[in-house]
């Protein structure tokens, strides 16, 4: 049985539901809308490897180092993206954030912090992890961006560290929240969500 075991989380407009294959057509759908798999720095699937990416997820499940949720939009319980815990380390209670991406309409709503706050929450207040970390593209300065407004701090760069979709090679900008930094944080995003 792993650390991290799968489950729903719910609240400030949002749903993190398992990813199972009956949301192939919804996830599709949500990739769409922006055509997000045409940015090279994400991880987006394109329409035709849509359900291929769900069993990549889910075979990091069944591995114990990945937790993949489908995010609902509460407004009109619409499916709009995706998120996972994965490098799941239960030795050292560390777990990352991450194959994040969201439909381009709710792209700057309340839909990314509200995700990221039920996630940091039931890390840190369920599970009682020690860190939580994040990684990107040193070329996605959103995501770079997102992560910093979260709180994170930047660890540093692992050069040459993985493909990107195009075959190029990418260097891996590293984040990490420590549990000791969570009480902030938290603050700050509940008064974000919460207004």
């Amino acid at each position: 049985m792993s650390w991290v075991q799968e489950v729903t989380l719910s609240g400030y407009g949002v749903s993190l539901l398992p990813m199972t294959l009956a949301h192939e057509d919804s996830l599709r759908a949500a990739a769409a809308d922006g055509e997000l798999w045409r940015l090279r720095v994400t991880s987006v699937p394109e329409p035709a490897e849509t359900r291929a990416y769900i069993e990549t997820a889910l075979a990091g499940k069944h591995n114990n180092q990945r937790i993949p949720f489908v995010v609902v939009n509460n407004e009109d319980g619409d499916i709009v993206g995706s998120t996972s815990f994965h490098d799941i380390l239960p030795a050292v209670r560390r777990l990352e954030i991450g194959y994040t991406w969201y439909a381009k309409r709710v792209q700057r709503t309340h839909v990314n912090t509200a995700c990221k706050l039920l996630l940091l929450t039931h890390a840190f207040d369920t599970l009682g992890s020690n860190v939580v970390g994040w990684r990107t593209d040193n070329f996605n300065f959103a995501s770079q961006r997102a992560i910093e407004r979260l709180g994170a701090k930047k660890d540093g760069v692992i050069r040459g560290h993985a493909l990107r979709r195009d075959g190029t090679i990418r260097d891996t900008v590293m984040y990490s929240l420590h549990a000791g930094e969570w009480p902030e944080v938290k603050a700050h995003l509940l008064a974000q969500v919460i207004g």
